[in-house]
């Protein structure tokens, strides 16, 4: 058992327990209260808290981390095929590295968890996946795979293959080829139903038989958007077939706040602290997510990792909540919205009986850039505790060859 006592327990389900307890087993959340009746045994694990503040772990809603490695050049870059611009087989199990050393500065300021894929070449560029950040081997870390179908809006598609003298060249023809092969997986998906009702034989695409999951409201489209006709092709695209989708970036959403609230899509905002190099960012601002939240639009922070660091996502978070986010919604948008963004608020996000034990403790907010991450527990293990010596800015990877434990604290 690894019990956590004595600290400021914000849940993310509307109770604080301060002072309060949790009690881990078997890697999930067995209770939490503010006064727990626990027997500690020998072999016990107990974190006294006091004066701590005890969150669900960080969850970063979209990145490319481990798939877009750091430091390795074109060797470590596997976040677009620049061959083709529609590509929904691939998925992000297959590129990613558990050994990106970005990982461990993930671990280090608390974020327990994270969304990554494909980025944002490609009209279609494949499958998202949900994944610890503690492990290394991937398939071992994975919660939810796949999570999401990539698609993508704007300069980042066109700019890719107008050189090449072939589609998509126009906003126009993104939303052409997107319709297209959502039409195809849509036939697709009738021909497979109407064999398998008539216990018929029939021969699988390999490349439609992606679409299925999205079909089948099982994983939602996500739509990389910044300026306000794209936001608004992809939500309509997105109506014409009847089908989920997440907003984001969503950097000029704030524009079009009701459309969206209308449309009922959630919206991952960010990078905030990104280069406006592209003439569709021209409006980036961390007030965004403070708009959208106050029109009841559900809302999250993004890092977009590595175009800004994995490790500041609360400070991104915080920057939003000084711009009108607010502190509570500043910290439901790093954890419950993005798990539930993400498909998987019944396994993370918030701290309630029966969830993943991904915990991360701080010495005051997370969102305040004094702050320090004391611990962070993942699946029940702690996988990091603040030494004199850590060091955030290095961007070494720190992991020893066996993962051990750090010492007990009782």
């Amino acid at each position: 058992m690894l019990l956590i006592k004595n600290g400021k327990i914000l849940t993310m389900t509307g109770k604080t327990f301060e002072p309060g307890s949790i009690v881990i087993e078997n890697g999930k959340i067995k209770e939490v209260g503010k006064k727990l009746n626990v027997s500690v045994q020998k072999n016990d694990v107990v974190i006294d808290a006091e004066g701590l503040w005890v969150l669900p772990g960080i969850i970063e809603a979209h990145c490319h981390i481990g798939i877009t490695e750091e430091k390795k050049g074109m060797e470590g870059d596997d976040c677009n095929e620049i061959t083709c611009p529609i590509t929904p087989q691939l998925r992000a199990l297959d590129g990613v590295n558990p050994l990106d050393p970005a990982f461990h500065n993930a671990i280090q300021a608390g974020i327990t968890s994270v969304m990554v894929g494909p980025g944002s070449t490609n009209v279609v560029g494949g499958q998202f996946m949900f994944m610890k950040t503690h492990g290394r081997v991937v398939d071992q870390m994975t919660l939810l795979e796949p999570a999401a179908m990539k698609i993508s809006f704007g300069e980042n598609p066109k700019n890719s293959y107008k050189d090449l003298n072939k589609a998509p060249s126009t906003r126009m023809s993104i939303a052409s080829m997107l319709r297209e092969e959502l039409f195809l997986a849509s036939q697709y998906k009738k021909r497979k139903d109407t064999a398998t009702e008539n216990n018929e034989t029939f021969e699988t695409d390999f490349k439609l038989e992606s679409w299925l999951p999205v079909l089948n409201k099982q994983i939602p489209l996500k739509a990389h958007v910044h300026r306000t006709d794209d936001i608004l092709t992809a939500i309509r695209i997105a109506k014409e077939f009847d089908l989920r989708l997440t907003l984001d970036h969503c950097s000029e959403g704030h524009i079009v706040a009701e459309q969206i609230k209308a449309s009922g899509y959630p919206v991952i905002v960010g990078p905030g602290l990104a280069y406006r190099n592209k003439l569709e960012t021209q409006n980036v601002d961390f007030k965004t997510a403070g708009v959208l939240a106050n029109h009841g639009i559900k809302v999250a922070i993004t890092s977009d990792h590595p175009v800004t660091l994995i490790q500041y996502l609360p400070i991104y978070a915080g920057l939003a909540a000084k711009k009108g986010l607010g502190i509570e919604e500043g910290l439901k948008a790093i954890t419950i919205n993005a798990a539930s963004i993400c498909g998987t608020d019944d396994k993370v996000g918030s701290i309630e009986a029966g969830k993943d034990a991904d915990i991360a403790i701080f010495d005051g907010s997370p969102m305040e850039v004094f702050t320090q991450t004391i611990y962070t527990i993942i699946d029940g293990a702690i996988v990091y505790q603040k030494s004199d010596d850590d060091s955030l800015s290095s961007g070494t990877n720190n992991f020893s060859e066996d993962y051990p434990q750090p010492p007990s604290f009782k």
